[in-house]
Protein backbone atom coordinates (compact mmCIF):
# COMPACT_ATOMS: atom_id res chain seq x y z
CA UNK A 1 0.00 0.00 0.00
CA UNK A 2 1.08 3.55 -1.05
CA UNK A 3 2.32 5.67 2.15
CA UNK A 4 -0.36 8.70 2.49
CA UNK A 5 0.58 12.19 1.38
CA UNK A 6 -1.48 15.49 1.49
CA UNK A 7 -2.92 16.54 -1.57
CA UNK A 8 -1.37 19.98 -2.72
CA UNK A 9 -3.56 22.21 -4.21
CA UNK A 10 -3.56 25.59 -5.51
CA UNK A 11 -6.07 28.06 -5.87
CA UNK A 12 -6.95 32.24 -6.36
CA UNK A 13 -8.28 33.18 -3.67
CA UNK A 14 -8.64 34.95 0.37
CA UNK A 15 -6.89 32.62 2.44
CA UNK A 16 -9.32 34.68 5.57
CA UNK A 17 -12.07 32.41 4.13
CA UNK A 18 -10.33 29.04 3.74
CA UNK A 19 -12.00 25.93 5.43
CA UNK A 20 -9.06 24.41 6.45
CA UNK A 21 -7.73 23.80 10.35
CA UNK A 22 -4.88 26.03 9.86
CA UNK A 23 -4.07 28.91 7.92
CA UNK A 24 -0.53 30.34 7.58
CA UNK A 25 0.36 34.16 8.39
CA UNK A 26 2.88 35.88 6.48
CA UNK A 27 3.88 37.46 9.64
CA UNK A 28 6.43 40.48 10.91
CA UNK A 29 8.35 39.62 13.78
CA UNK A 30 6.43 41.45 16.13
CA UNK A 31 3.08 39.22 15.69
CA UNK A 32 1.18 42.39 16.00
CA UNK A 33 -0.14 42.44 12.38
CA UNK A 34 0.99 44.99 9.38
CA UNK A 35 -0.26 44.85 5.91
CA UNK A 36 -0.89 42.45 3.13
CA UNK A 37 -1.53 38.55 4.43
CA UNK A 38 -0.70 39.83 8.15
CA UNK A 39 -3.16 43.23 8.38
CA UNK A 40 -6.00 41.26 6.31
CA UNK A 41 -5.96 37.78 8.68
CA UNK A 42 -5.75 39.91 11.78
CA UNK A 43 -8.56 42.30 10.50
CA UNK A 44 -10.83 39.14 9.87
CA UNK A 45 -9.57 37.65 12.86
CA UNK A 46 -10.75 40.35 15.20
CA UNK A 47 -9.59 41.22 18.69
CA UNK A 48 -8.73 37.54 20.36
CA UNK A 49 -5.91 36.98 17.22
CA UNK A 50 -3.72 39.93 18.68
CA UNK A 51 -4.56 39.61 22.36
CA UNK A 52 -3.19 36.27 21.68
CA UNK A 53 0.20 37.50 19.73
CA UNK A 54 0.23 39.95 22.50
CA UNK A 55 0.73 37.00 25.22
CA UNK A 56 2.69 35.35 22.93
CA UNK A 57 5.21 39.13 22.51
CA UNK A 58 5.18 38.96 26.49
CA UNK A 59 5.82 35.37 27.70
CA UNK A 60 8.03 33.44 24.42
CA UNK A 61 9.03 35.67 22.18
CA UNK A 62 9.68 39.34 23.81
CA UNK A 63 12.27 40.12 20.76
CA UNK A 64 9.87 38.96 18.39
CA UNK A 65 9.39 35.59 16.34
CA UNK A 66 12.69 34.99 14.22
CA UNK A 67 12.84 34.88 10.53
CA UNK A 68 12.10 31.10 9.79
CA UNK A 69 10.56 29.98 12.41
CA UNK A 70 6.35 29.30 13.47
CA UNK A 71 4.25 29.87 16.17
CA UNK A 72 0.31 28.81 16.66
CA UNK A 73 -1.90 30.73 18.01
CA UNK A 74 -5.93 30.26 18.22
CA UNK A 75 -8.02 31.87 14.74
CA UNK A 76 -10.28 34.12 16.39
CA UNK A 77 -13.06 34.61 13.96
CA UNK A 78 -11.42 32.60 11.02
CA UNK A 79 -13.23 29.68 9.99
CA UNK A 80 -10.11 27.53 10.77
CA UNK A 81 -9.17 26.75 14.07
CA UNK A 82 -5.58 27.92 14.09
CA UNK A 83 -3.23 30.48 12.40
CA UNK A 84 0.39 29.52 11.94
CA UNK A 85 2.43 33.09 12.24
CA UNK A 86 5.93 32.84 10.49
CA UNK A 87 8.22 35.42 9.68
CA UNK A 88 9.60 34.94 5.62
CA UNK A 89 13.01 36.47 5.17
CA UNK A 90 12.93 40.11 3.57
CA UNK A 91 14.96 40.65 0.46
CA UNK A 92 14.98 44.65 0.92
CA UNK A 93 17.01 43.90 4.36
CA UNK A 94 19.84 41.55 2.36
CA UNK A 95 17.88 38.20 3.84
CA UNK A 96 18.46 36.02 0.36
CA UNK A 97 18.99 32.68 1.84
CA UNK A 98 16.34 30.60 -0.12
CA UNK A 99 17.05 28.00 3.44
CA UNK A 100 15.34 30.96 5.30
CA UNK A 101 12.78 30.83 3.32
CA UNK A 102 12.11 26.96 2.99
CA UNK A 103 12.13 27.53 7.03
CA UNK A 104 8.87 28.90 6.87
CA UNK A 105 7.46 26.47 5.38
CA UNK A 106 8.80 23.52 7.00
CA UNK A 107 8.53 25.06 10.63
CA UNK A 108 4.56 25.85 9.61
CA UNK A 109 3.62 22.40 8.70
CA UNK A 110 5.98 20.81 11.56
CA UNK A 111 3.69 23.32 13.95
CA UNK A 112 0.29 22.41 12.32
CA UNK A 113 0.75 19.08 13.07
CA UNK A 114 1.70 19.86 16.10
CA UNK A 115 -1.90 21.46 17.17
CA UNK A 116 -3.47 18.71 15.31
CA UNK A 117 -3.81 20.34 11.99
CA UNK A 118 -5.26 18.14 8.99
CA UNK A 119 -5.52 21.11 6.49
CA UNK A 120 -3.34 23.88 5.99
CA UNK A 121 -3.45 26.93 3.66
CA UNK A 122 -0.66 29.06 3.13
CA UNK A 123 0.12 32.43 1.32
CA UNK A 124 3.33 32.65 -0.92
CA UNK A 125 5.50 33.73 1.80
CA UNK A 126 8.21 36.78 1.30
CA UNK A 127 6.56 37.20 -2.34
CA UNK A 128 5.25 40.95 -2.61
CA UNK A 129 6.25 43.21 0.12
CA UNK A 130 9.26 41.15 1.43
CA UNK A 131 10.84 41.27 -2.12
CA UNK A 132 11.13 37.80 -3.27
CA UNK A 133 9.74 36.54 -6.81
CA UNK A 134 6.73 34.39 -7.03
CA UNK A 135 8.79 31.87 -8.96
CA UNK A 136 11.20 31.54 -6.68
CA UNK A 137 8.70 31.44 -3.58
CA UNK A 138 6.94 28.91 -5.55
CA UNK A 139 9.59 27.09 -6.69
CA UNK A 140 11.06 27.17 -2.68
CA UNK A 141 7.57 26.39 -1.32
CA UNK A 142 6.51 23.66 -3.32
CA UNK A 143 9.77 21.96 -2.97
CA UNK A 144 9.76 22.57 0.66
CA UNK A 145 6.28 20.79 1.03
CA UNK A 146 6.85 17.63 -0.81
CA UNK A 147 10.28 17.15 1.23
CA UNK A 148 8.23 17.92 4.60
CA UNK A 149 8.33 14.63 6.75
CA UNK A 150 4.91 15.82 8.29
CA UNK A 151 3.03 15.50 4.60
CA UNK A 152 2.33 12.04 5.51
CA UNK A 153 0.48 13.07 8.56
CA UNK A 154 -1.83 15.79 6.51
CA UNK A 155 -4.56 15.27 3.89
CA UNK A 156 -4.11 19.07 2.87
CA UNK A 157 -1.77 21.69 1.62
CA UNK A 158 -3.22 24.49 -0.32
CA UNK A 159 -1.48 27.31 -1.31
CA UNK A 160 -3.98 29.89 -1.74
CA UNK A 161 -2.39 33.07 -3.88
CA UNK A 162 -3.09 36.43 -4.69
CA UNK A 163 -2.94 37.05 -8.70
CA UNK A 164 -2.79 35.39 -11.47
CA UNK A 165 0.81 35.62 -11.85
CA UNK A 166 1.57 34.26 -8.67
CA UNK A 167 -0.75 31.20 -9.19
CA UNK A 168 0.52 30.39 -12.39
CA UNK A 169 4.07 30.81 -10.87
CA UNK A 170 2.88 28.46 -8.41
CA UNK A 171 1.26 25.81 -10.47
CA UNK A 172 4.38 25.84 -13.15
CA UNK A 173 6.45 24.96 -9.90
CA UNK A 174 3.97 22.08 -9.29
CA UNK A 175 4.37 20.55 -12.21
Amino acid sequence: MAEHQALIEIVVGDITTQLVDAIVNAANSSLLGGGGVDGAIHRAAGPRLLAECRELRRTAYPRGLPVGEAVATGAGNLPARWVIHTVGPNRHVGQTDPALLASCFLASLREAVNVGARSVAFPAVSAGAYGWEATEVARIAVAAVRRSPQRGTLDLVRFVLFGQATHEAFIHALE
